[in-house]
């Protein structure tokens, strides 16, 4: 059975109990393009490409919001329930940047910084409240350091552990006017537990679903139970591979969470991938899906030499539909030597895209490199200046970090059925 979590404020084996917090941005892209637009500080706003009317919101400010505006809802849905709403079209490399000063201001209050995603971070505070722990002064303080730099609000859930820093952020912080909620071991038990199960960190439809067939409605419901009981009902629900589920629940439900604020995850790189999703209906030749097969080529082996590394598997996905049927298929090969040569993984990617292919449209697009190692040494052939093929690839890269993605680009991205022109303009799908 896990260790209960320490009380509050008790030394263990000499160290003080540590005071984690979840930092989240307010609506942040929303909140980024209101701070950059003062004209629209008391209007509706919304995030999301205004030309497309069937594209889907990626954010909305608070007015938004109360006029019924939803994250993920299409836009012309939006604006039939706000015809006011502004529609400002993303700029990703704008809210990059924004978040990377938020976690130098972060920074400045703790080294332990760990970002969840881009308007999330985890700060272990712990050595940075002195000797008053004032935890709730220390997070206003850091609220409006954020707030005056960026123009962004904060909300900030604070927890003896990282599970229930962001349960206080999720279901606290973030409906109180001040922005700031703190567990501790005095209201774990009357804030927390009696909180419906799906407010539980985690806990998905799905999960919600099993839960409700065991008669678990709270989070209290899953905390006061011993741990083998627990795991004997979610057996009888799930099954008996369902005991490292049970654990993990159980623990979350009593804010149990040991794990530690770590100001760089940094995992040996396993793989180097890239895909695309393709427009319906318009990827039926092979033609066409070779020069986005390509393209994703070009951009995996760039980003390898990029990392220092070089592959000697190769592994191309693709899922097809006629409307009808849907069908997807993932192979690999491998190679004679690790590469990152454009030329040599293209070869490979193409014949697995022949030989598995079925001749229906394809809907989306996958490569990956793996069996990966550092490219500082490589394979001599007799037939192939490999040497002179490096440093060709090495200066397009050099042009390219320092002029743009399209400043270089192969003859095919120019036909209509190429995306790296599009795709240059944008980062992670959206536009900078």
């Amino acid at each position: 059975m896990p260790a209960e979590a320490p009380a509050p404020g008790i030394l263990h084996g000499g160290r003080r109990e540590r005071t984690i917090m979840l930092i989240d941005g307010q609506s942040f892209y929303a909140s980024v393009e209101k701070a950059a637009h003062p004209a629209y500080r008391d209007r509706p706003v919304a995030v999301g490409d205004p030309e497309r009317r069937a594209g889907i919101i990626l954010a909305a400010c608070p007015l938004a919001k109360k006029r019924g505006v939803t994250t993920a809802e299409r836009l012309f849905e939006a604006l039939a329930k706000c015809p006011e709403l502004v529609v400002i079209r993303p700029r990703m490399q704008t809210y990059i940047t924004i978040s990377l000063l938020i976690t130098e201001i972060y920074e400045s209050f703790t080294e332990l910084v760990e970002p969840y995603s881009i308007d999330e971070q985890f700060l272990d505070v712990t050595g940075s409240l002195g000797t008053s722990g004032d935890a709730d002064a220390l997070a206003r303080e850091i609220q409006a350091k954020v707030l005056l730099s960026t123009g962004v609000w904060s909300r900030v859930g604070i927890g003896p552990s990282k599970i229930l820093a962001k349960m206080a952020t999720d279901n606290f912080a973030k409906k109180r006017a001040g922005g700031v909620f703190r567990f501790t071991g005095d209201n774990v038990e009357t804030d927390l537990w009696p909180l419906p199960v799906e407010q539980m960190f985690m806990v998905g439809s799905r999960m919600t679903y099993h839960f409700w067939r065991m008669g678990v409605r709270t989070i209290g419901d899953i905390a006061r139970m011993e741990l083998g009981d627990f795991q004997r009902k979610l057996r009888r629900a799930m099954g008996r591979q369902s005991d490292i589920q049970a654990g993990y629940y159980w623990q979350t439900a009593r804010g149990i969470d040991p794990s530690p604020v770590v100001a760089s995850v940094r995992e040996a790189l396993q793989s180097v991938s890239h895909g695309k999703a393709l427009r319906a209906g318009h990827y039926r030749e092979l033609a066409d899906i070779e020069v986005v097969l390509l393209e994703l080529v070009i951009e995996v082996c760039r980003r390898a030499r990029r990392l220092g590394r070089q592959g000697r598997v190769v592994s191309v996905g693709a899922v097809e539909s006629d409307g009808e049927r849907s069908y997807s298929f993932s192979r690999q090969t491998t190679l004679p030597q690790a590469t990152s040569l454009t030329h040599e993984v293209a070869a490979a990617a193409r014949r697995l895209l022949v030989a598995h292919w079925r001749g229906r449209p394809v809907s989306r697009l996958f490569i990956s490199l793996t069996q990966l190692s550092g490219d500082d040494t490589y394979q001599l052939t007799l037939f192939e200046d490999r040497t002179a093929a490096y440093e060709l690839e090495r200066a397009s890269d050099t042009i390219k970090a320092r002029f743009g993605d399209d400043a270089l680009m192969r003859a095919s991205s120019l036909l209509e059925a190429g995306v790296a022109r599009e795709r240059a303009e944008q980062i992670g799908g959206h536009y900078r």
